[in-house]
Formats: structure tokens, C-alpha cells, sequence
């Protein structure tokens, strides 16, 4: 079952909370927030308790999930996990127009961006850990092979922090990022939808959008499709993204069953964006505009990405049930790129070289299946999880084909068209090649000692099997099998605060493709974690945590002889602390909001010892508020407006920490407006960095050459209709 399946929950009042918890004046205010009506004044019963029966749709419109199915497979209240998890809901997307994962995850405490490759990958550092196609980002809780799994499908994104191994097989200890797909629903709803973008110096950009289901007449059949087409100019002062995607659904559901097919299909055009220069003998960025390119219009990914999907939840019994999914995915695409290789800080000449990637394809199959259930033992309550799972990807792509290489262009004078594009020959490509296999099973008991206190306890057998290398070189060969146990403990003081611990170990092997040091050592890494939890009336959620986390054998990049290659470093550590919390303030007031402390220190490594892990921020926070003000000027419309800031401390740009990213803080509004006619019509602004703050959102980690700029003010208007139950 998603988190979006029904639940009955109880709402108790101020006066019977009370009863159980007087730590403070301000916990005592908090508890005050789901007596007050609307107007402000106490209800008019504080004794009364009332029953509300709470669904998925529902929740769209909040931004607290005081349940998750993302820790134990099964629906469970957040405050019986003893771990740290957190949902950013439908509406914070809606609010935020999110557009991207990295976009959404601003919301969510100790994630910062990682090297990207230019803007192609979803590349998530999570507690200091994290690289693009690591596997950590799931869509419905299965791997899959594509590029970006935030898209116009998402429904919301659940993130679990610590080790997770132990249910979701080789992950860093820092966690994995969930996305939850839309499914069809019964009834009817449509959406059509406009949106139009504003990037200043002439940059605009649009998108059009449809969303449509319902049930079909005389049958269990429900069916969705869901479309969008872009055609955007990139902000910087050149490239163009031009996507379209189709995703169709079906669904056949009966009491007990529920079986949903769904598939995914976007082509994409973007943009190969390496960003710009720090010049580290003058120890600030080169002085060209942020929207200046340093490459060539030449610089462009353009491919296609699939996903088919099925789903299977078979209710067994009242106690008993069975979810089985399968996806099977490929992202294929070729790349062409001017890449910066030097910089003359005295001249401003840049040293470029163009190249080529004539194809790269991606396939992976995923399949779990996991049996859920609650039996008593020992005249105890034990919540039962048993699983398997494999994974099969394949990597197959041509060697990298470098052509041209000069230093014709000046950031003092920036001309572009001096660099000839390199062309893909077929006839002198070398196939370079992975693939990797993994298999395992796993069990969980959440063993309810009494009404206080909860022992969780896992295990997971996880095999691999991996072969890579390039032509007739095999530079990987490896296969092995892995112990992964994890252990939890709940203290549930009383209804409204928990406090829980936990420690698991986590598994990774390496393989390296081109790399000329050949087989790397797994990674191993361990976790230990403390917290508390608070969630009171289901209005306020909150989670604060305390971790510590080592790897060993962690695989980086480094670039010799102008490629990279890649090595592992004897032994790193990330510890911090983490809050993160959402709530209803008020009936018309919400939040959600952030802030994280994280420290990475490389501990044995012969060249990085002592150093801090690229990309990671010591310090990251956000915050951001939303009101729902009601009728402005007549009794059909609607207003919503809000804002926030999210930003980071300063990170390490490379393994050596020879420069950093600067710290920065970044301002948002939007104001919403619906029309509730017929068919309710929603115009909706949102004002991204609303004071033109430059900041710099990752770097390349193992150089100062390709260092990935953050947006400066734009603005987004999204004009919607909707139709039925949409």
C-alpha cells in the first residue's frame, strides 16, 4: 500500500493532549492550533473527539503526511519509524512549481546538488553522500534507468534518510530519494494547463500540458494520460530545451485487488551545460556574465527515455498482503560537448576540446515483491515484512571520441563558431560497456513491546555479479554477496513526541568502466542515528536527528591526462544534525521548512586526508510559508499566496578543497487565483530568486573548469482549467 492509501485516524483535543504533556508554554501553544476555528477564537467543545477519515486525494491539499509506506512497506504513522522521513506533498509542488527533483528536494534538510554532467542526470547528495546514477533516486520504489525521475507523472517525493539498505538494497548510509507516481483514479478529472517563462535578456520559454482520468462505464477499469510538450530557450545566451512526454495508465481494481500498467515515454533536447571557470590563481570566478556560455551551441544531449511499469497489491486477508512490481526502463541518447580543459588566468584564453558521444544506452530491469502483515507473538504485536528483489542493468555505450582542441576563445572577448564540432565515426568506435546483477531477500519485524515502545530489526542477503571494462579490456570482473543488518528502537512518550535510534550497515560495489586501476574494493559503510519525532494532531510533523556515518573504499573521479578516471579513498565520514518539519498553522496558514548541519571529512586517503567532500554544505535551510486568504472579490474565487528562501553554506569544489562554492540564499514568492467557475480556471506567478542573487549550484568535483550556475530572477506564469474531480 502507497502512502496514499486510506486510513482512519483519531483527532483527540487541546484539554485530553494536555492530560499527557505540559513540558512547556510552547508546545502547550502548539497543541492550541487544531482547537482554534477559523476565525481564531477556541472551539466551541474543546472535549469532544471527533473521527475523520482521511484519504489520499485529500492530502493533496496539505503540506503534512503524518503516515509513509517508504520505511516498512506498509502504511505506518511516521511517529512508529525509528527513522528520519520526510514528504514534500502534491501541494508544496503545486505551490512552488517545482521543476525539477533538485527543485523539490530544496525543501528537505542535508541535500545539496552533486556533479549533474551538465545539467543530463538527477545527482542528489543526501547526509554528504550521493552522485548521479547511484541508485538511490527510485520512482514507485523501484531503480530505474532514467535521467530525470521528477516529471509531469510525479504526485509527490518521499525521501528516507539513513541506512536503507536493508529494504532497498545497495544504497550510500545516507538514504534514498522515493518518487510517487500518479495512478488513475474512478472518477473524472482534467487539467489542461499553459505555462509561460520569463529568464530576462530576451529568454522565454512554454509549455503545454493535459491530465485526464476516469473510470470506465460498467467495469473495474480506470484509466490516466498525462502529456506535455516544451519549448523553452535556455536562460544563458544560448540553447533551446524542446521535450515532449506521454504517459498512459491503466488500472483494474476490485475490493482486494488493485493491478496498474502504466507507461512512460519522453524525448528530450537540452542543453550540455558545463558552466563556468573559477580561476584559482586569482581565487574568485572568471568575470564574465552568468549567462555567458563558455562552450559552443554544438553542446547538446538529445535522446529518449522509457518506463513500463506494472504494479500488483493483493489483499490476502484482513491482516495479509501482497505488492509485486515490475519496471523495465532504458534512457538512450548521444552527446556532443565543447569541454573546457584550461584556463589562462593572465590572458583569459581558454583551452577547449571538442567531443563526441556517438550513442549511450541504459536498460534496466527491476522486480520486488513483498508480503506485509501483522500477527501476535508473544501475546505481542509484530508488524511483518518479508521481500525479494532483483536488478539487471546495462550500460552499452561508444568511447568517447575527442576531435579539436584550441585555445581561439577569451572570456575577455567571449566569439563563439572558432571551434569546429567533432563527428561521431562509427567505424573507429569502442564499445564500452557494464552490467550489473543483483538479487536478494530481506525481512523486517516491527515488534511492538508495548504501547510505548517499538524494537524494529532487518536483514537483508544481497548477491552481485558485475563485468565492465571497454573493447577487449576487461577493467571490472567481480561478483560477491553481502550481510546487511539493520536495528531500531521507538520510545513513544506519549502520543504527540517519540524518540528513536537506530544503526545499519550499507553495501556498494564499485566497477569502473574506463578506469585504469581496474577492480575497486566495495564500498562498506555503517550509520548510527538518534531523533525525536513530533507530530501533534497531525497539524504539526517534525523530525530532529543527530547521525553519524562512515564509508570505506568510496569510489571518486579524477582527471589524468585530460579523462576521468576513477579511485577510492581509504576511508570518509559525515555526521550532523538535521530538523525538518511541516505544518498547518492555522486553518489558512502552512509550512514546511528545514535546516541541517553536516560535516565530511576524509579520514584515510594518501592524497585527501583531512580534506572535505566536494559539493556538501556545511550548513543548508529553508523555509516556506503559504496562505490560503479565500474570496478577494467575489464568493467564487479564490486567492493563495506565499514564499520562502532556501540556501546553502559554503562548499568544497574539489577533492582537494583548492577553492569553494560561496555560500548563498535564494528568495521565491507566488500568488495563485482561481476562478471557481464551471470548470475553475487558476492563474498562478511564481518569482524565482526574487533578488537576483547569483549562486553557484554544484561543481564537476574533480576540477575548477565546469562549475554549474544557479538561474538569476525569472518568472513563471501557469494558467490552468480543470474539469470534474481534478
Amino acid at each position: 500500500m502507497t502512502s496514499f492509501d486510506s486510513l482512519i485516524v483519531r483527532r483527540n483535543t487541546l484539554r485530553t493532549w494536555q492530560q499527557h504533556f505540559t513540558f512547556s508554554p510552547l508546545f502547550l501553544a502548539m497543541l492550541s492550533l487544531p482547537a482554534l476555528a477559523e476565525d481564531g477564537q477556541a472551539a466551541a467543545n474543546p472535549q469532544t473527539t471527533e473521527t475523520i477519515v482521511v484519504t489520499g486525494q485529500q492530502h493533496k491539499t496539505t503540506y503534512t503526511m503524518p503516515t509513509s509506506s517508504v520505511a516498512t512497506r506498509s502504511n505506518a504513522s511516521i511517529m512508529d519509524i525509528p527513522k528520519a522521513v520526510t514528504t514534500v506533498t502534491s501541494q508544496v509542488l503545486q505551490d512552488q512549481e517545482s521543476d525539477s527533483l533538485i527543485d523539490a528536494l530544496t525543501n528537505v534538510s542535508g541535500v545539496t546538488q552533486t556533479n549533474d554532467i551538465g545539467g543530463k542526470e538527477d545527482a542528489i547528495i543526501r547526509r554528504g553522500f550521493g552522485s548521479s546514477r547511484d541508485g538511490s533516486v527510485l520512482t514507485d520504489g523501484l531503480k530505474t534507468a532514467l535521467p530525470h525521475s521528477f516529471n509531469v507523472t510525479t504526485e509527490q517525493v518521499e525521501v528516507l534518510k539513513g541506512p536503507s539498505s536493508t529494504l532497498y538494497g545497495v544504497l550510500d548510509p545516507s538514504g534514498m530519494v522515493n518518487v510517487v507516481t500518479k495512478k488513475p483514479q474512478t472518477e473524472f478529472g482534467a487539467k489542461v494547463w499553459s505555462k509561460l517563462s520569463a529568464m530576462g535578456a530576451g529568454r522565454y520559454g512554454q509549455k503545454y500540458g493535459m491530465d485526464i482520468t476516469d473510470g470506465i462505464s460498467d467495469s473495474n477499469f480506470a484509466y490516466r494520460f498525462i502529456g506535455e510538450y516544451e519549448d523553452s530557450d535556455y536562460w544563458r545566451n544560448f540553447g533551446t530545451n524542446r521535450n515532449w512526454t506521454v504517459a498512459p495508465s491503466l488500472m483494474w481494481s476490485t475490493d482486494s485487488t488493485e493491478l496498474v500498467v502504466s507507461y512512460f515515454h519522453q524525448h528530450y533536447l537540452i542543453p550540455y551545460d558545463r558552466g563556468t571557470i573559477y580561476d584559482t590563481t586569482k581565487n574568485k570566478f572568471v568575470d564574465v556574465s552568468r549567462r555567458t556560455r563558455l562552450d559552443e551551441a554544438l553542446s547538446k544531449y538529445e535522446g529518449d527515455s522509457d518506463m513500463a511499469k506494472v504494479t500488483l497489491n493483493q489483499a490476502l486477508n484482513d491482516t495479509w498482503n501482497l505488492d509485486t512490481r515490475y519496471a523495465y526502463s532504458q534512457d538512450d541518447f548521444k552527446a556532443n560537448q565543447v569541454r573546457t580543459l584550461g584556463y589562462n588566468s593572465e590572458t583569459g584564453a581558454v583551452t577547449r576540446r571538442a567531443d563526441v558521444r556517438g550513442f549511450y544506452k541504459v536498460k534496466t530491469h527491476a522486480v520486488r515483491s513483498d508480503l506485509t502483515g501483522s500477527v501476535d507473538l508473544f501475546q505481542k504485536q509484530n508488524d511483518l515484512l518479508f521481500g525479494a528483489s532483483y536488478d539487471n542493468e546495462k550500460t552499452r555505450r561508444s568511447k568517447l571520441q575527442n576531435c579539436n582542441k584550441n585555445s581561439n576563445f577569451n572570456v575577455n572577448d567571449p566569439t563563439y563558431g572558432e571551434m569546429e564540432g567533432c563527428t561521431y565515426d562509427s567505424s573507429s568506435s569502442v564499445l564500452e560497456y557494464e552490467t550489473i546483477n543483483t538479487a536478494s531477500v530481506y525481512g523486517q519485524d516491527q515488534f511492538h513491546l508495548n504501547d510505548e515502545w517499538i524494537l524494529v530489526g532487518g536483514l537483508r542477503y544481497q548477491q552481485y555479479d558485475i563485468v565492465a571494462g571497454r573493447g577487449d579490456t576487461e577493467n571490472t570482473d567481480t561478483d560477491g554477496n553481502a550481510l546487511l543488518p539493520n536495528a531500531g528502537l521507538v520510545w513513544k512518550l506519549n502520543p504527540m513526541v517519540s524518540l528513536y535510534t537506530n544503526v545499519g550497515k550499507t553495501f556498494r560495489p564499485n566497477s569502473s568502466i574506463t578506469s585504469e586501476y581496474g577492480n575497486l574494493d566495495p564500498e562498506e559503510g555503517i550509520s548510527y542515528e538518534v531523533g525525536s519525532k513530533f507530530d501533534i494532531n497531525e497539524r504539526f510533523n517534525a523530525t530532529l536527528a543527530a547521525y553519524h556515518a562512515r564509508k570505506k573504499n568510496v569510489a571518486y573521479s579524477e582527471t589524468v591526462n585530460d579523462s576521468t578516471v576513477y579511485n577510492t579513498a581509504g576511508l570518509v565520514r559525515s555526521q550532523g544534525i538535521e530538523f525538518d518539519m511541516t505544518a498547518q498553522l492555522t486553518e489558512r496558514l502552512q509550512a514546511i521548512g528545514s535546516y541541517a548541519y553536516t560535516d565530511t571529512k576524509v579520514l584515510k586517503d594518501p592524497d585527501y586526508e583531512g580534506k572535505a567532500l566536494p559539493n556538501v554544505a556545511k550548513h543548508t535551510a529553508s523555509l516556506f510559508l503559504s496562505y490560503d486568504h479565500g474570496n478577494l472579490m467575489q464568493d467564487n474565487d479564490d486567492l493563495r499566496y506565499g514564499g520562502g528562501v532556501h540556501g546553502a553554506s559554503k562548499r568544497a569544489g574539489d577533492n582537494d578543497n583548492s577553492y569553494y562554492l560561496p555560500e548563498y540564499a535564494i528568495a521565491d514568492l507566488f500568488a495563485a487565483y482561481t476562478f471557481h467557475t464551471t470548470n475553475p480556471i487558476k492563474v498562478q506567478l511564481n518569482l524565482n530568486n526574487i533578488f537576483d542573487k547569483t549562486y553557484y549550484t554544484s561543481s564537476i568535483g574533480s576540477s575548477a573548469y565546469s562549475i554549474a550556475v544557479g538561474q538569476p530572477f525569472n518568472a513563471t506564469l501557469d494558467v490552468s482549467m480543470a474539469f470534474g474531480a481534478m
